[in-house]
């Protein structure tokens, strides 16, 4: 899959951006130790293994990471570890292609629009993933998988499983896999906050499917921001940039310090052409883990958010708005449930510390609000006109209120089973895909006049060739702030007209 270049994302925290992530606080910062030359953990090593504060079976087996070469560390060590829990990952899909096709049945006898109709054809991508568990689950970039139908893992040991996708979260660009598969090498978890401007970073990946490719370098910089996701949602910052040579295919693949901990998942590059050209960048590990540790313990991501838009403090800013402070987060406006509004916090105010750490910038207030939960309590320094005030915020999810979130089960949040027709079906019916309700219970579909049998051509404009097509549209529409969370279903009963209904989530 081809590495998502820096370019694509704006690197300025723009006003519109709203402050919400999650990841927990203290991550582990165990070493990775290895007592044998196995390549893997035996079978003794995993089951004695407690889960992690992630709830993965995540190694911490003993290695000496204290030899030098020169004035430089020896990375051997870390090299021979990592590779091991680096997979390679293929996907397929199909991707929709608008104009210049004609579908030749519906030319000739309706339904279509003829030359100027939509198609579809099939891709294959490539990427990395990161094995985070004995068990099989795989960490990996949401763009490697995104709208992929079928998805292949092949180990270092050249054995292939098929993945499931268990959830995945675009705003964090982070998604997690399983594999049916045990007694699985895995990269300890590192603490990313821990990491330091200079210090020595291993890429590890398969860039042009070159695979188990590792390459050096050193961290450049922290806490760079993120910009926004495709569907204009803002996007988590905080990403680790480093020197190391990263590629199309190292999307997904494993960041990992000079003693093998796992610091961050690689995610992006700085191109104009394509090709890494000096920069690369991962998500932190400590964003990373809360995410896919939400994902498989709720099915959803539990965003904290404190319900402000603002940006980084910059000379232009301290002057047009008379500013006291030199950096921090500016305060610009409020989101319509707010919870550091109801704290006490005001238009033009700078944050300039939380939980008594230094803020100097939007996204490292960002990646710091990422380590909480829904109904945590945050502590806010804030510069009002030269005074210093402090403020305790109880942080709400995304909904405005402070409970946890489960993931949509579509026969939950709908009151629907959905179910896709076959080939022939559609084709009596004179449309080219489609999900039909196949069953129906009390809830919102029912409650919108949607009966059985009722054929769901396109939500939001969306075209939905698959039950995943559809729950990704739902999942969208939650992640919405209120007053913005209407489905518009397009689709059609057997041998009548198309209509459109829309439902209220």
């Amino acid at each position: 899959m081809r590495m998502k270049k820096f370019w694509e994302y704006t690197l300025v925290a723009g006003i519109s951006a709203l402050v919400s992530v999650a990841v927990s606080a203290g991550v582990r910062n165990g070493t990775f130790n290895r007592t044998n030359d196995s390549n893997t953990a035996t079978s003794e090593q995993v089951a004695s293994l407690n889960p992690n504060e992630f709830g993965f079976l995540n190694t911490a087996l003993p290695f000496n990471s204290t030899t030098s070469i020169g004035s430089a560390p020896d990375l051997t060590p870390a090299a021979e570890a990592s590779v091991h829990s680096v997979v390679h990952i293929k996907v397929q899909g199909e991707q929709t292609v608008q104009g210049g096709y004609m579908d030749p049945f519906e030319f000739f006898f309706g339904g279509g629009n003829g030359f100027n109709g939509n198609s579809s054809r099939p891709v294959v991508g490539y990427g990395s993933g990161v094995i985070i568990s004995s068990d099989g689950y795989i960490i990996t970039n949401n763009h490697v998988i995104e709208d992929m139908d079928k998805i292949e893992v092949t180990l270092n040991d050249n054995r292939t499983f098929k993945a499931k996708k268990i959830g995945s979260d675009p705003a964090s660009d982070i998604a997690l896999l399983k594999i049916d598969a045990k007694d699985l090498p895995t990269i300890p978890f590192g603490n990313s906050d821990a990491l330091k401007v200079g210090e020595w970073v291993l890429a590890v990946g398969n860039p042009f499917n070159l695979t188990s490719t590792v390459t050096a370098g050193i961290v450049s910089a922290k806490a760079r921001p993120a910009g926004q996701t495709n569907d204009g949602q803002s996007k988590i910052g905080g990403f680790i940039q480093t020197d190391a040579a990263v590629n199309a295919g190292n999307s997904g693949g494993a960041l990992v310090n000079a003693r093998g901990e796992l610091v961050g998942i690689n995610t992006m590059i700085y191109s104009q052409t394509g090709s890494y050209s000096g920069y690369s960048f991962a998500v932190p590990i400590n964003t990373a883990a809360k995410v896919v540790s939400d994902i498989k313990k709720y099915g959803t991501v539990q965003r904290a958010v404190l319900g402000i838009a603002g940006s980084d403090v910059t000379s232009e800013l301290k002057e047009a708005k008379n500013l006291k402070a030199n950096s921090g987060a500016y305060v610009a406006d409020f989101s319509e449930v707010s919870a550091a509004y109801a704290a006490g916090l005001e238009k033009g105010d700078v944050i300039v510390a939380a939980d008594g750490r230094d803020i100097k910038s939007f996204a490292e207030l960002q990646s710091l609000i990422a380590m909480k939960n829904p109904s945590d309590k945050v502590r806010l320094t804030v510069n009002r006109n030269g005074n210093i005030k402090n403020f305790t915020v109880t942080l709400k999810n995304t909904e405005g209120n402070e409970n946890i979130i489960k993931g949509s089960d579509l026969n939950k949040v709908l009151g629907a089973t959905l179910k896709e027709l076959p080939q022939q079906t559609r084709r009596g019916y004179g449309i080219s895909y489609g999900l039909v309700v196949d069953d129906l219970s009390n809830g919102k579909l029912r409650s919108a006049g949607i009966k059985k049998g009722f054929i769901i051509l396109s939500v939001n404009n969306v075209a939905i060739r698959t039950v995943n097509d559809f729950r990704k549209v739902v999942d969208t529409v939650q992640r919405q702030q209120r007053g913005n969370r209407t489905l518009s279903i397009r689709g059609l009963y057997p041998n009548s007209q198309v209509m459109t209904v829309f439902v209220d989530l």
